[in-house]
C-alpha cells in the first residue's frame, strides 16, 4: 500500500502551485535540523535515517491516491497525471544514526527538484524527529544506570502500533538493552525481554502457587513479580522457597522484579534477604512508571539494583515529548536563500552545507569550505536510490556509545558557522530588509 499521501495537504498545494508555474523542476537544496534539545536531554541523537531512505525509494501515488486528490476537487488534471509518475529521484546527505548531534546542524541534506523536495517534508521530519527524539530519552536513561541494562517496556503505552515499532527501534540505538516488543524484537533482530505480570499472578488461589508454576516452565529463565500482594512479608519469602525448590533440581533463580513502593528501601531489603538465604546471584529488577531522574536517583543511592525496565516516560518522551524538527529550503536554482523570522534563533542557514567534527567542537559551513575536521553528512542516496543497506540496530547502538565518549570529553562542546556561511547569512539579512 502507497504511503505518498502520508504529507500535510500544504504540501500538495505548494507543489500544484510550483507545477503551474513551472517551477517544479527547479533544482533545490532543504535541510532537516532542530533548534534545541528537549527538556532533561543533555545529547540528541540522529535516528531515524533508515526509515527515511525506505520511504523515498519506494515513492510513489498509487490509482487510490490519485483517485482520492482527484475527489478533492482541488486539483487539474495536467497536475495530477505528473503525480501519477512522480518518482524521488534525489540525492540525500546524512548524518549517520546513532550520531551525537547539535542545534542547527543539518542532519539531513536533501538536493532534489523543487517539488519533489518539498512533498517529503512531513515523512522526513515526521521519522527523524520522533526517532531522535526516542534514542536520545533512551540515551538519558541509559546512562543514568550506569551501565546497569536497561530494558525498554513502552509497546502498550506508545503511540499506536506505527510508534510502538519506532519507538523500540530508536530506544535500542540510544542504548536499551532488550525490549518487550515481539514485533519490533523479530523486525529488526532485537533481544526480547519479559517474565510475567500480576494478572499471573492473580489467576493462581496462592502467590506460592503461581510461582511454583512458573519456574516449572522457565526453570533457568525463571524472574519472580514480588509485590502483586506484599513485596517483603509475602512476595519475597515465597521467592525465597521457589529458589530454594529450583536449586534443588539443580537450577537457580535468575532475578525478582520490583514494580512499585519505594523501590530503594525494597531493593536493599530484597538483596540483603536473599544473600543470606544463600542466592547471591539471583538478580533485582526495578520497573513501575521509571525515567531517568529516577534511575539517577536510585544509582546515586547505591540501591542494589542490577537492571531496569523502563516504559510510558521513554517511548512517549513524557518530559518533554516535542522535538524541534524543522525542513526549510536553503537554496534554490543555485541560489542561496534563507527564513529570517522576529525570533533570532529562528532564522536558517543558508546555501548547500557541511558540518565538521573537531576535537572540541562542530562547526557548520557552505559545503566548498575548507574546514579541517571530518565531515559528518556522508552521501545516503544518489538518483532516488540508497546507497547502503540497513545497519544493525546493535551497530548502531555500538556508534552511539564511541560518539558519546568522543564529545563527552571536553568541557564544553562548541558549535559554530564558518566565516564564509556568516558573511553569506549577514549579505541575505541585509538584502532581505532593505
Amino acid at each position: 500500500m502507497s504511503d505518498a499521501l502520508f504529507t500535510d495537504f500544504y504540501e500538495l498545494t505548494m507543489m500544484a502551485g510550483y507545477h503551474a508555474s513551472g517551477r517544479a523542476e527547479e533544482p533545490a537544496v532543504f535541510d532537516l535540523f532542530f533548534r534545541h534539545n528537549p527538556q532533561g536531554v543533555d545529547y540528541v541523537v540522529c535516528a531515524g535515517l533508515d526509515p527515511v531512505l525506505d520511504h523515498l525509494e519506494r515513492f510513489a501515488f498509487d490509482d487510490a491516491d490519485i483517485s482520492y486528490l482527484r475527489s478533492l476537487d482541488r486539483f487539474d488534471d495536467a497536475f495530477l497525471s505528473w503525480l501519477a509518475d512522480l518518482r524521488f529521484t534525489g540525492d540525500v546527505w546524512a548524518i549517520p544514526e546513532g550520531s551525537i548531534v547539535f542545534g542547527d546542524e543539518p542532519l539531513v541534506r536533501v538536493e532534489a527538484p523543487l517539488g519533489e523536495g518539498q512533498l517529503i517534508e512531513t515523512a522526513l521530519i515526521n521519522r527523524i524527529a520522533y526517532s531522535s527524539l526516542i534514542a536520545s530519552n533512551s540515551l538519558q536513561v541509559s546512562t543514568a544506570a550506569r551501565g546497569k541494562p536497561v530494558l525498554e517496556f513502552g509497546a502498550r503505552r506508545a503511540h499506536g502500533p506505527d510508534g510502538a515499532i519506532t519507538a523500540t527501534r530508536a530506544a535500542m540505538i540510544g542504548g536499551c538493552a532488550a525490549t518487550s516488543n515481539v514485533e519490533a524484537a523479530r523486525r529488526y533482530d532485537l533481544a526480547v525481554s519479559g517474565t510475567q505480570a500480576h494478572s499471573w499472578i492473580m489467576a493462581w488461589e496462592r502467590e506460592i502457587d503461581a510461582f511454583r508454576a512458573y519456574a516449572e516452565v522457565f526453570p533457568d529463565d525463571c524472574v519472580l513479580l514480588l509485590d502483586t500482594y506484599d513485596t517483603l512479608k509475602v512476595g519475597l519469602p515465597h521467592a525465597i522457597e521457589v529458589a530454594r525448590e529450583l536449586d534443588e533440581r539443580g537450577h537457580r533463580l535468575g532475578g525478582v522484579r520490583l514494580d512499585s513502593g519505594d523501590l530503594e528501601h525494597l531493593a536493599k531489603e530484597v538483596r540483603s534477604r536473599l544473600d543470606d538465604a544463600g542466592f547471591p546471584d539471583t538478580q533485582i529488577l526495578a520497573s513501575g512508571d521509571l525515567d531517568a531522574l529516577k534511575v539517577g536517583a536510585l544509582e546515586e543511592a547505591n540501591a542494589p539494583i542490577d537492571g531496569y525496565g523502563v516504559g510510558t516516560a521513554l517511548v512517549t518522551a513524557r518530559q518533554d515529548p516535542a522535538f524541534s524538527g524543522v525542513y526549510k529550503l536553503s537554496e534554490v536554482s543555485g541560489t542561496p536563500v534563507m527564513k529570517l523570522s522576529g525570533t533570532p534563533e529562528k532564522a536558517t542557514n543558508p546555501g548547500r552545507k557541511q558540518v565538521w567534527r573537531q576535537e572540541s567542537g562542530d562547526v557548520i559551513g557552505l559545503e566548498d569550505d575548507d574546514v579541517p575536521g571530518e565531515p559528518l553528512l556522508l552521501p545516503a542516496m544518489a538518483d532516488g536510490r540508497r546507497l547502503f543497506d540497513p545497519a544493525p540496530v546493535d551497530e548502531l547502538a555500538a556508534s552511539c556509545r564511541r560518539d558519546l565518549a568522543r564529545v563527552d570529553a571536553p568541557p564544553h562542546w562548541t558549535v559554530r558557522r564558518t566565516e564564509r556561511l556568516e558573511s553569506l547569512r549577514q549579505q541575505l539579512t541585509a538584502k532581505m530588509r532593505a
